[in-house]
C-alpha cells in the first residue's frame, strides 16, 4: 500500500509539474502555416497545379531528396540540412497537406506522392536524386523507387513506415480510428505526449514541434491538414511494400532508433524494435541497418550526429 500511494503522488506530482511547463502554451498566437518560422528560407514549385515548399540549401553532384514523415514538415531536417548541404544539393519539401505546401482534398495516396515528388524533381532539372524518407516519407521513397527506379540513386531510411505489417483487421482498425475529427481535436495535453512519444529524450531543439502545432489549430486551413494526416494513415494502410521489398535494387541505408516507441505499434503488436528493423532490412536486396541506441523514433533529430556522419558515409560508397 505504501508504494502504491508513493506511485500515486509521484504520478499526481508529474502531472502537476507537466501543467505548469504547459501553462503557457495555452496564450499562444494562432498563425498561418505561411506564418510559421522555418529558420532557413523557403522556395516554392507548381506541380500539378499545387504550390509545393521546400528548402533548397547547398550543391554538388549529389542530391538529397528529404521527405518528412506523418504530420511533420520540413522542419524535421534543420539538425541535418547545413552538414550534408555542405558537399550536396539538399531539398526538403513539405508534401501537399503540410506546412507552407497547398492544402487540398487530392488522393493523398503514397502512388500521389511518388509521382508529385518526382514531377518535382523534374521541375528542377534533377534527374536522379538519393530519397532519405522518415517514418511516412521513408515508405514513399520505397514506392518511388519501386515506381520510378531510374529516379532514386538510392535509398535512406529512417524509422520506416512499411516494415511493419498489419492483417486486414488491424489495417481497418487504424483507418477507423485515425479520422480527421480526431487530429484536429486533439488536446493541447495530447499533442505534448504525442509529441515526446517521438523521442527517447526530447531535445530541448524540438520544442518548435509542439508549439507550431499549438498555433496552427487556428489556421483557416488547418481542417485540410487534419484531412491529409487521416488520409495519409489510410495510405499507408493500403499500400503495404513489405512484399515488394526484394524488388528494390537500389543501395539502401536504414536507420532505426533502439527505443522507437512507435515502431512496432504498441496498441496491436508486441515485441522490439530491433525485430523489426532487421527483417525489412533483410528482405532488402542490397542495404544495411544501422541501429541507434537511446534513441527514439525521431532518430535525424534526437541524434543528428550520428544520422549525418551515417547518411554522408553511405554516399560516399560507390
Amino acid at each position: 500500500m505504501k508504494r502504491l500511494t508513493t506511485f500515486i503522488l509521484g504520478a499526481v506530482l508529474a502531472m502537476t509539474l507537466q501543467g505548469c511547463a504547459t501553462s503557457g502554451w495555452y496564450h499562444l498566437p494562432t498563425l498561418d502555416f505561411d506564418q510559421v518560422d522555418y529558420v532557413l528560407p523557403t522556395t516554392t514549385v507548381q506541380v500539378r497545379n499545387i504550390d509545393v515548399a521546400c528548402i533548397d540549401q547547398g550543391s554538388g553532384d549529389t542530391t538529397l531528396l528529404l521527405i518528412h514523415g506523418l504530420g511533420s514538415n520540413a522542419k524535421a531536417w534543420l539538425r541535418n540540412i547545413p552538414a550534408w548541404a555542405r558537399d550536396c544539393r539538399v531539398i526538403a519539401v513539405d508534401l501537399p497537406g503540410y506546412g507552407k505546401s497547398d492544402k487540398g482534398y487530392y488522393d493523398y495516396s503514397l502512388d500521389f506522392y511518388a509521382q508529385v515528388l518526382t514531377e518535382l524533381l523534374d521541375a528542377l532539372d534533377i534527374e536522379r536524386a538519393v530519397w532519405v524518407g522518415h517514418s511516412l516519407g521513408a515508405q514513399i521513397a520505397m514506392v518511388a523507387a519501386l515506381e520510378y527506379p531510374e529516379r532514386v540513386q538510392k535509398l535512406v531510411l529512417i524509422s520506416p513506415a512499411g516494415f511493419e505489417r498489419f492483417d486486414e483487421g488491424e489495417g481497418a482498425w487504424m483507418k477507423k480510428v485515425m479520422t480527421p475529427e480526431l487530429v484536429r481535436d486533439t488536446t493541447i495535453r495530447q499533442i505534448d505526449i504525442n509529441l515526446r512519444s517521438n523521442f527517447y529524450r526530447t531535445p530541448p531543439e524540438a520544442d518548435f514541434m509542439i508549439t507550431d502545432r499549438i498555433q496552427i489549430r487556428g489556421a483557416p486551413d488547418f481542417e485540410r491538414y487534419c484531412y491529409a494526416v487521416s488520409r495519409n494513415v489510410a495510405a499507408m494502410i493500403d499500400h503495404p511494400v513489405w512484399e515488394q521489398l526484394p524488388d528494390i535494387a537500389q543501395p539502401a541505408l536504414v536507420l532505426f532508433g533502439e527505443n522507437d516507441q512507435l515502431i512496432p505499434n504498441r496498441f496491436l503488436h508486441g515485441g522490439w524494435t530491433s525485430r523489426v528493423a532487421e527483417e525489412g532490412t533483410a528482405a532488402l536486396p542490397n542495404a544495411r541497418l544501422v541501429l541507434v541506441p537511446e534513441c527514439g523514433h525521431f532518430v535525424q533529430f534526437e541524434k543528428p550526429e550520428r544520422t549525418n556522419a551515417a547518411v554522408l558515409e553511405f554516399l560516399r560508397e560507390s
